[in-house]
């Protein structure tokens, strides 16, 4: 069996993903669709949706990070 991030990440960093890849793709067909459409202000307004989900990314590193330090480290009694 293989331990993939997915396999062994927590819910809210499978959350956070999943957050994370329909954000950015809904940016990325926003840009796309204006500027095929020549319509500036919704590439401009795919912008902040595109770093949204990039800040979702992050977030699951981050939580990533922490569940895995949290699987390493000895229980303290």
């Amino acid at each position: 069996m293989l331990n993939t991030p997915w396999d062994t990440g927590s819910p809210l960093y499978r959350k956070l993903v999943i957050t994370a890849l329909i954000l950015t793709g809904v940016g990325i067909l926003l840009a796309i669709a204006g500027a095929m459409l020549q319509t500036d202000p919704m590439v401009f307004a795919a912008l902040p949706i595109i770093i949204a989900g990039m800040a979702a990314h992050l977030a699951g590193l981050i939580v990533r990070g922490r569940d895995a330090r949290r699987r390493i480290r000895p229980p303290q009694t």
